[in-house]
């Protein structure tokens, strides 16, 4: 089994970090990450290890047709999840866009309605990620000080796009591949 890369985007960015994700981890690792308005709720349950993906859109909502996104999204996709909690004894991180200028009161806010109602459907959430080196005056994707996973700025920070990426994955490829060996976080 391979972790599952799935992303909900509104412009195309989020789906650039999801395949720059893809190819940091190689596909012997990894599967072809998919948006979320192209799949059914069986494609993401089939896998044990999850990195999702979301824009920010609107204002601190779920991005979705709702949030004023053209098409669906994950507000769409999360409708149609079964009841109960699906995500049980599956370990996922996230990745965010956000544009910590422009939006500086709510910056990737979207990300903190993902992670909860993930979390409430049993999962086992890893990948949070410091908040330095961000300008912002909130972001409720913020808990204890960390964001609640990776954070990515393209508008004003796309110059350390690859490096957190390939920071962020050092953490979380291993607790991936423990996942997916059947092993429990330490």
């Amino acid at each position: 089994m391979k972790i599952g890369i799935f992303f909900g985007t509104e412009t195309g960015t989020t789906r650039l970090i999801a395949k720059k994700l893809h190819k940091l981890l190689g596909d012997d690792v990894a599967d072809k990450p998919l948006n979320v308005n192209r799949i059914t709720p069986a494609d993401m349950l089939q896998y044990d290890a999850l990195l999702l993906g979301t824009p920010s859109y609107g204002v601190g909502q779920i991005p979705g047709r709702t949030a004023g996104c053209l098409e669906s999204n994950w507000e769409e996709f999360l409708a149609r999840l079964p009841a109960g909690a699906v995500f049980d004894g599956k370990r996922v991180a996230f990745f965010a866009l956000g544009a910590q200028e422009r939006y500086a009161e709510r910056f990737a806010s979207s990300l903190r309605v993902l992670h909860d109602i993930v979390l409430a459907r049993g999962a086992e959430i890893v990948g949070q990620w410091s908040t330095e080196g961000y300008v912002f005056e909130h972001s409720a994707s913020v808990l204890e000080g960390r964001f609640l996973g990776l954070i990515i700025d393209q508008r004003t920070q796309s110059q350390l796009t690859d490096l957190r990426l390939e920071e962020w994955l050092e953490v979380v490829r291993p607790q991936m591949l423990a996942k997916l060996a059947g092993q429990a976080l330490a």
